[in-house]
Formats: structure tokens, C-alpha cells, sequence
């Protein structure tokens, strides 16, 4: 059930996120653009450990690194709370071109010490996973207790470690 939910989610994402016509030459410039900026954060990821996500969202902002959209999920499976948020940077073209050509796409992870509220699920659901103003606001005082950097060794690279 929570694995349909999630594709929804991400296919609501690739769906209604999609803009104009995209080349692999596009992704990769992309990709390329904005995986050093994620990389130059992971060293210091810590110093946000215990913080507001309104602080990190402004290191993002600092850095020029722009969210495009979010799932939700659980820290413990199986379960009901949702801690974790999976914050995406491009777009449903992009996710897709990169899906076809088997390239890894960057994403963060951020584990929350509390649950998520049901407020903001609903918030994210409405907004069909979309990344916006309101959205900032409402997890602006949740605090972060672990972040993770996925698929930023490389778009071809077969390294899936997670920093």
C-alpha cells in the first residue's frame, strides 16, 4: 500500500511538474550544475543536526540550489509517522530523462526528530508534491535530525553510497 502511495506520489510529480522538451544534454548540464553546490554542503551537514529546517533551507537558498518538489515517507518500516521528507531539484522531464538513460538524480533526505504533522501531509498532498512558499513556512520549526545526500557521485556513477 505505502509503496503505491509513494509511486502516486512521485508519478503526481513527473506528471504535473513537466514543462518544455528536454534533451539528455539538458539533465547533464543540470546535473552538473547542481551537484557540486550539494556536495560543497555535505561536509558541514551536521551543524544543522538539532536546527530548524528553515536554516537549511537557507544554506539551500544561499547556494542557489532550488527545490522543485517533495515525497514524504516513514523513518521505521512499517509505521504510520511519517519523519522523513525526500527533496527533489528538477523537474518531471528531467527525472524522466534521467530514469531513461539510467543516471542518478540528487536528492536529500531529511529525517525530522518529530513527526510530521498532519497538517503539512495534507499541505503537500494538495499541492501535488510541489515545492512552495506555503510549504516553507509549515516546515520552517521542524527540526532536523539527520540529512542524507543521495545520487551526487556522478550521473553514470554505479557508487550508491549515500553521504
Amino acid at each position: 500500500m505505502k509503496s503505491i502511495f509513494k509511486t502516486t506520489l512521485i508519478a503526481s510529480i513527473l506528471i504535473i511538474c513537466s514543462s518544455k522538451a528536454q534533451t539528455t544534454t539538458d539533465y547533464i548540464n543540470f546535473y552538473n550544475t547542481v551537484v557540486p553546490k550539494l556536495k560543497s554542503i555535505t561536509p558541514g551537514k551536521t551543524q544543522f543536526y538539532g536546527q530548524p529546517f528553515s536554516i537549511f533551507y537557507n544554506e539551500l537558498q544561499n547556494r542557489n540550489i532550488n527545490l522543485v518538489g517533495l515525497v514524504y515517507d516513514t523513518k521505521i518500516k512499517p509505521s504510520t509517522k511519517y519523519h522523513v521528507v525526500s527533496l527533489f531539484f528538477c523537474d518531471a522531464t528531467m527525472i524522466s530523462i534521467a530514469s531513461k538513460n539510467s543516471f542518478r538524480y540528487p536528492i536529500i533526505n531529511i529525517t525530522f526528530e518529530d513527526e510530521i504533522p498532519s497538517h503539512i501531509i495534507s499541505a503537500i498532498e494538495q499541492n501535488n508534491s510541489r515545492w512552495n512558499t506555503s510549504l516553507i513556512q509549515l516546515f520552517s520549526n521542524l527540526k532536523i535530525e539527520n540529512i542524507k545526500f543521495i545520487g551526487i557521485n556522478g550521473y553514470e556513477s554505479s557508487d550508491r553510497t549515500i553521504k
